[in-house]
């Protein structure tokens, strides 16, 4: 069946045109810069500094050990988000569209579903933290209006699409990485900085969970690398998706992380208020300039949320997806988004460990079902055009390999998991360490490469006896 985009109206013409749909070659204008900029500037932004201030601050690890769980976690994490990019110049594809090869073309519904919900949460998130930002510079400033305001930032942005984005994140790494070396600067040269938190000790709960959180910070990029790899040109290869991809990653996630480290030994209840603290109007500065980052970043956050909303709605309703239908996506789901964040200022820091957490849990099956499926099974060998098919006569409607050896992943994980919500019981008898995604990994794996092997010699039988 044909993957060409419907004709183009006159009203969206200047917006992006493939939306989920395959990116043909001449459309390809990302370079090995552009894709390194874009996972680069969307770590520059408060949110990543609150993540690894939760390290020193939530979990008391001294300030070595800190970056030491930050640096394993992210490096790990990592290796898996960009096995994931390098798919993206060989199909020209959403990373969860191509989850119909895995779990069918409805199947794979329920997976858009869930990251949809993921970048909702991470574009609300990634609100109030900027908002908090502001508020840190001027406390008068109506925390609502502000969130107001750089939510319709991002929702523009995003109505442009990729092009736009790909440009605004470029300028965004040079600026906002500038303003993060200047703070670790003058942060590790301020006298007070290495005293602080003079007793924290290391813990093995604390640098077991840190090191999940580092993990699931780069498995949420897994489920929209492939947005942004697609646009490399297909001659560029796997290896220069997935080394831009992983070095951009870990660089950027690292570094800004590292400032979180000492702002949450520096002030463990309010992180980015240490930043005017101790570094006075230089601090106040990187703040705004944080705050105003983070309403363009979050123009990424949402393109992503509306690939899935739009797969969503593509693989249930039959629904022909337009430009048009694009921005009126776009809009609907960034103001529900925005309504979450303005009725969730309250106790964030919790809600937000809570929700990576529990990220953690619901990608890693997918994750793992993915990455043997293109690497072991298909060795890339898919046929984009039936990845469309609403018949689902190639990779079905229902994959019930996929979606059994999912299921069985996250039973897996129960015993294990590690939550303020719930702590399973083995994960209490190993004092609350969390291995939970090292076991759903594993254990999901073998079931559906096992799985697949047992259904091809069932089917193989069954030819024979023909």
């Amino acid at each position: 069946m044909s993957t060409e985009p419907p004709p183009v109206t006159q009203t969206f013409k200047k917006f992006e045109q493939q939306h989920i749909l395959p990116i043909p070659e001449d459309a390809r204008t990302g370079t090995h810069w552009s894709l390194g900029a874009i996972w680069v500037s969307l770590n520059m932004m408060p949110l990543t500094v609150v993540t690894g201030a939760v390290a020193s601050g939530a979990y008391g690890l001294p300030i070595g050990w800190s970056i030491v769980a930050i640096l394993s976690g992210n490096i790990i994490g990592a290796f898996g988000a960009a096995l994931h990019a390098s798919q993206g110049p060989h199909l020209g594809i959403p990373q969860m569209l191509q989850a119909r090869a895995q779990f069918g073309y409805l199947g794979a519904s329920i997976f858009a579903l869930i990251a949809l919900i993921m970048f909702m949460g991470l574009f609300t998130s990634i609100l109030i933290v900027a908002k908090d930002s502001l508020l840190a510079v001027f406390p008068e400033f109506n925390g609502t209006v502000a969130i107001l305001i750089f939510a319709a930032i991002g929702i523009v942005l995003c109505i442009f699409g990729y092009d736009l984005l790909s440009k605004t994140m470029t300028w965004l790494s040079i600026v906002i990485g500038l303003a993060v070396a200047l703070s670790m600067v003058l942060f590790w040269a301020a006298p007070d900085v290495p005293l602080v938190r003079a007793e924290a000790a290391f813990s093995f709960e604390g640098f077991f969970s840190m090191l999940a959180i580092g993990i699931v910070w780069q498995l949420a990029y897994a489920p929209y690398v492939s947005d942004y790899t697609r646009y490399l040109p297909k001659d560029t290869g796997p290896k220069a998706a997935f080394w831009g991809t992983y070095i951009g990653l870990v660089g950027s996630s690292v570094f800004v992380m590292t400032l979180g480290v000492l702002l949450g030994a520096a002030n463990p209840d309010n992180p980015l208020a240490a930043l005017g603290e101790y570094l006075g109007p230089i601090g106040l500065v990187v703040l705004v300039v944080f705050a105003v980052s983070s309403a363009l970043i979050n123009g990424v956050e949402l393109y992503s949320a509306v690939m899935n909303a739009l797969t969503v709605m593509q693989s249930n309703f039959k629904m022909i997806i337009t430009s048009g239908t694009r921005v009126w996506t776009t809009v609907v789901v960034g103001v529900l988004a925005t309504l979450l964040a303005i009725l969730g200022q309250g106790d964030f820091i919790t809600m937000f460990e809570s929700f990576l957490t529990l990220l953690l849990y619901v990608l890693i099956p997918w994750s793992a079902i993915n990455l043997a499926d293109y690497f072991v099974i298909r060795k890339g060998d898919y046929s984009v055009g039936d990845l469309f098919d609403p018949e689902g006569e190639r990779y079905g409607k229902w994959n019930v390999i996929g979606l059994v050896s999912y299921a069985i992943g996250l039973v897996a994980q129960l015993p294990f998991m590690v939550n303020p919500l719930f702590t399973g019981p083995l994960a209490t008898l190993i004092g609350g360490i969390d291995i939970a995604w090292i076991v759903g990994f594993v254990v999901t794996a073998i079931a559906f490469l096992l799985l697949v092997r047992l259904w091809a010699r069932r089917e193989s039988e069954v030819v024979t006896q023909r």
